[in-house]
């Protein structure tokens, strides 16, 4: 019995190594698990969901696979992905999770997130995120022609790069106090996010109650996957090339 925990892919049409990965890990892997959970930013950018391009379809044909033979997969959106919607999530039998949301994995309760609102130094980041969550802008942006929305998403990316060249490493990882305030919230010892490509698992104290936070890593150079099962989780690689073989 095993769940897999995903994310920050980028899957992009310009990186085939990243995309061949992904379909070989949902075909060989995922499709044996209990579940998927795919923790945001699985695209480097999601248009909307009224791309009709032969890229967004394999992966939506992936997931609809998947989700066909009755592997269960939950979807958070991450900050390249909040227009993954409820037309998406029809269309290839996802679980749209709330931003933040408490799991069970085998008996114990986790929280689970994509990581970007654990970034609270980065105020220039949250400031546009709240701006672009705004359901009606996003409601304004969807009945844009999808060519329109292209060219304005290219901007935004462009933008987003010089941005990110000006900022610190340290601005653009989580706040510890943000990590303590998500978990007492959510009275759970367990969090998993991804977000800052940082894959880790790291332990602390709260109040003399121990907890951990399993930092998810991206798929640049490697696949990297979380594994869990009931006697514990590992944080894994996939290499680009490689053929998994099927689980028995």
């Amino acid at each position: 019995m095993k769940t897999y925990f995903i994310s920050d892919l980028h899957l992009t049409p310009s990186r085939q190594d990243i995309t061949d990965c992904f379909l070989n890990f949902m075909e060989t892997e995922a499709s044996h698990a209990d579940a998927l959970y795919v923790l945001g930013d699985l695209f480097e950018f999601w248009i909307g969901d009224d791309d009709s391009s032969e890229f967004a379809n394999t992966i939506r044909q992936a997931f609809i696979k998947l989700t066909d033979s009755g592997v269960p997969c939950y979807f958070t959106q991450g900050n390249r992905d909040f227009l993954v919607g409820k037309r998406f999530a029809k269309q290839t039998g996802v679980t749209l999770l709330d931003e933040v949301a408490v799991i069970d994995i085998y008996g114990q309760s986790a929280v689970v997130l994509h990581g970007d609102t654990l970034c609270t130094d980065d105020i220039k980041y949250l400031a546009f995120r709240e701006k672009v969550h705004q359901p009606w802008l996003q409601w304004v942006f969807n009945c844009i022609p999808f060519f329109i929305k292209k060219k304005i998403v290219s901007k935004v990316q462009s933008d987003i790069k010089d941005d990110k060249q000006t900022k610190s490493l340290d601005i653009m990882d989580v706040t510890q106090k943000e990590v303590e305030n998500v978990i007492s919230a959510n009275k759970v010892d367990l969090m998993i996010h991804g977000h800052t490509h940082r894959p880790n698992i790291h332990s602390f104290d709260m109040n003399e109650v121990a907890k951990k936070r399993i930092v998810l890593g991206d798929w640049y150079t490697q696949g990297s996957v979380l594994e869990f099962t009931e006697q514990g989780f590992e944080l894994q690689n996939r290499a680009f090339g490689n053929v998994f073989p099927k689980d028995s």
